[in-house]
C-alpha cells in the first residue's frame, strides 16, 4: 500500500471523526431533538427552541448540512435521517456513536499527557469535561438497556429467582441507574439499591426513576464501596461493567465484603468486557475498540479482566461461580452463589 494509499484512508477516518464531533454538539445542546420539534425552521427559531446562541446554531447548522445532518431550503434547515437517528430519544440512536468519540479524544490526550511520568488520576478524570459526564450513562442505556432485557437477563435464572422472592438487588457503581431500572421493568417484585460514587449520576438516577414510575421500588445514593454498609443483605448484588474500576485497590477485600453482605443463597451477578487470552484476537474489529479502551483505562487505574480471572476470585471467597459468554465472546456474565 503506497504512502498515498494511506493518506487517503486515514483522511477518511478522520472525516468519520469529524461527523461525530458536530453529531456530539448537537446532542449536548438539544438541537436534533428541538429541530424535530419544529419540524423545519430557520436558525433564529431553532436557536431560541434549544435555548442557545445564535450566532453559534448558525455555525453548527452549516457544518451539520455539510457532515448530512440537515437539508436546507433557503434559510430554513430540516433534519436527514442521520440527523432524526442522532436524537437520543430516537430508537437505535446514534447518540453513543457522538458521546464515545468525544469522550475517546479527551482519554486519548489524557494518556497521551500521563504516558511519561506514569500517573494515574483515577476516575475523576471522567467529570473533567462538563459536557460528556451528564451523557455517560445514557451512552451505556443506549448501547446495553436493550441487549440486556432481549440477552442476559433471559440466560442468567438468578434474576427471575430474585424476582419471584421479592427480594433485594444492589447495584454498585449504578452509573445514572439504567441497568437498575432495566431490571426492575423485567422483574416487577424486585425491590432496588444502586450506589454510585458521583453524585450527578444519583440525582440522574433519581429522576430517571421517577419518571419511569419506579421511585417506589428503587433507591439510589451517593457512596464508596470501600466504606459502604448495607442495612440489609442483599439477595443479589450486580456489578455492571464497574469491577474493573475497584479490582486492582483490594480484590480479597473487595469479594469478601461481596460475600458477607449476601443472604444465604444469595447471588452476585458481575458484568464485564471479557479480555481476550491470546492478544491476536484484538486484530478483531469487534475487539479494537476494547484494546483502546483498555489503554485509557489505565489512566483510571484500572484495567479489563479475562473471565477466568473474576471466576478464581469468586472461588476463592468461597463462592461457585460460571461464566456466561454473550456477543461473540466479548461480554461476560459472570454468576456466583453463596
Amino acid at each position: 500500500m503506497s504512502a498515498d494509499d494511506l493518506k487517503q484512508i486515514f483522511r477518511q477516518h478522520s472525516q468519520a471523526a469529524l461527523t461525530l464531533n458536530i453529531g456530539f454538539i448537537g446532542v449536548v445542546n438539544g438541537l436534533f431533538t428541538a429541530l424535530y420539534g419544529l419540524g423545519e425552521a430557520p436558525v433564529e427559531a431553532l436557536a431560541a427552541a434549544a435555548a442557545c446562541d445564535t450566532g453559534y446554531v448558525r455555525r453548527w447548522c452549516d457544518a451539520a448540512y455539510a457532515f448530512g445532518y440537515l437539508e436546507a431550503e433557503g434559510d430554513r434547515f430540516r433534519l436527514t435521517p442521520a440527523g432524526e437517528a442522532m436524537r437520543p430519544e430516537a430508537p437505535d440512536s446514534l447518540m453513543p456513536l457522538a458521546v464515545q468519540s468525544v469522550l475517546s479524544a479527551h482519554m486519548a490526550e489524557r494518556a497521551a499527557g500521563l504516558m511519561p511520568g506514569g500517573d494515574r488520576p483515577g476516575e475523576r478524570v471522567l467529570g473533567e469535561r462538563e459536557t460528556v459526564l451528564p451523557w455517560f450513562g445514557p451512552m451505556l442505556e443506549a448501547n446495553f438497556a436493550a441487549f440486556f432485557a432481549s440477552t442476559v437477563y433471559p440466560a442468567v435464572p438468578e434474576f427471575a429467582e430474585v424476582n419471584a422472592q421479592g427480594g433485594l438487588a444492589v447495584d454498585l457503581g449504578c452509573g445514572n441507574g439504567w441497568y437498575l431500572r432495566a431490571l426492575a421493568r423485567r422483574a416487577p417484585h424486585l425491590r432496588g439499591l444502586g450506589i454510585d460514587g458521583f453524585a450527578d449520576n444519583i440525582a440522574q438516577a433519581r429522576a430517571q426513576a421517577a419518571r419511569e414510575g419506579l421511585e417506589g421500588r428503587l433507591t439510589f445514593r451517593q457512596g464508596d464501596i470501600h466504606d459502604l454498609t448495607l442495612e440489609e443483605p442483599a439477595d443479589l448484588i450486580a456489578m455492571n461493567r464497574a469491577l474493573h474500576h475497584v479490582w486492582e485497590k483490594d480484590t480479597q477485600t473487595l469479594f469478601a465484603w461481596l460475600r458477607a453482605n449476601l443472604k444465604p443463597d444469595g447471588r452476585v451477578v458481575i458484568w464485564e468486557p471479557a479480555w481476550p487470552a491470546e492478544r491476536s484476537a484484538l486484530r478483531d474489529p469487534s475487539r479494537r475498540g476494547m484494546a483502546f479502551q483498555n489503554l485509557t483505562e489505565h489512566v483510571q487505574g484500572n484495567h479489563f479482566l479475562r473471565p477466568e480471572e473474576i471466576q478464581d476470585a469468586f472461588r476463592a471467597a468461597g463462592l461457585k461461580a460460571e461464566i456466561h459468554l454473550f456477543a461473540k465472546g466479548n461480554e461476560a456474565v459472570i454468576v456466583a452463589r453463596r
